[in-house]
């Protein structure tokens, strides 16, 4: 085991979902697997949890989850070790997490796996865990926009600085603090997602459902204001956009990968031209995104994702 090995906390990565709103890209790449810039969406994610320490981490996986277990193997190249757990029907996030129940036997950081994550003190969730008494940790960001609030949930935080009540999609949202796609939890969760039951809105299992029974059967959350941004990955121009945020956060102008082809006298300006794409020459492209084996013809575009066989604009 290695010096900064925490073994007392497992990682999970909730990538089993269809991203039927970010086709036609989702045909072929799982959400997760989406590019940003070198790498993929889920290897940050990872990347993020080894940091910590956490090293033993559970993939759920569904569409195009043999996708997934051929990019990432076993994780030995991400210096992890991966394994993956079958979610056979797509009915909500607390489904998802329920069939781990057989699989996770120690407290659990959970990540869903389409939302790209800037986050501070994340090692702070790992030390409110570990106080006496507390059974979850919440990740939470102040959101000043109410739309987002309604997008999302809502997190209310008692006079004692536990968590009193989450809401699901607040149409007139009490509190400016959303909750934001990254868990930790005592396996005794396990105990209030048996228990809950599906909605009349969706018709899925909902994981702020079973938060709400687990605070309602005693056990004591901690809101952790650790995320800076949650940039979630549902349409087409997400992707692009978070590309090009990436890219203003490294300062850089432009990312082409090494084996990539840019045609003479192509132009581009805060472009990502990834692995195996080509650009005619004499193309000019402004804030492009050329996903891997991408060909992209001559002429004038300006924010359009192109893949091996199609382009959206955006």
């Amino acid at each position: 085991m290695s010096s900064n090995e925490t073994t007392d906390v497992v990682g999970v990565i909730l990538a089993a979902g269809k991203g039927t709103r970010i086709r036609p890209f989702s045909h072929t790449f799982p959400k997760p697997l989406l590019p940003v810039l070198d790498k993929p969406l889920m290897v940050w994610q990872i990347e993020s949890m080894r940091e910590l320490g956490v090293r033993d981490i559970t993939i759920v996986i569904g569409h195009l989850g043999h996708e997934i277990v051929t990019a990432l193997g076993d994780g030995s190249s991400l210096g992890v070790r991966l394994s993956y757990v079958e979610q056979e029907s797509m009915l909500g996030i607390a489904h998802a997490v329920a069939q781990l129940e057989r699989h996770v036997d120690r407290p659990f950081l959970l990540f869903l796996g389409d939302i790209f994550f800037e986050t501070t003190n994340l090692d702070s969730m790992l030390e409110m865990f570990r106080r006496e008494g507390v059974s979850g940790v919440l990740a939470v960001k102040p959101e000043p926009d109410a739309e987002a609030l309604r997008r999302n949930f809502t997190v209310d935080v008692g006079d004692d600085g536990f968590v009193r009540r989450v809401v699901e999609k607040p149409r007139h949202p009490s509190t400016d603090l959303k909750g934001c796609g990254l868990y930790l939890f005592d396996t005794t969760v396990f105990d209030a997602i048996r228990r809950t039951p599906r909605t009349a809105l969706r018709d899925e299992y909902e994981l702020t459902d079973a938060i709400q029974i687990f605070i309602e059967n005693g056990y004591k959350l901690m809101p952790a204001p650790v995320v800076q941004r949650d940039l979630n990955l549902s349409l087409p121009a997400d992707l692009l956009d978070l590309n090009l945020h990436v890219l203003a956060q490294r300062e850089l102008d432009g990312w082409v990968a090494p084996d990539a082809q840019v045609g003479d006298g192509a132009q581009l300006e805060r472009c990502v031209i990834m692995s195996g794409a080509r650009v005619a020459p004499g193309a000019r492209l402004v804030e492009c995104l050329a996903l891997p084996g991408a060909k992209v013809p001559g002429g004038d575009h300006e924010r359009t994702v192109f893949s091996q066989d199609q382009a959206v604009s955006c």
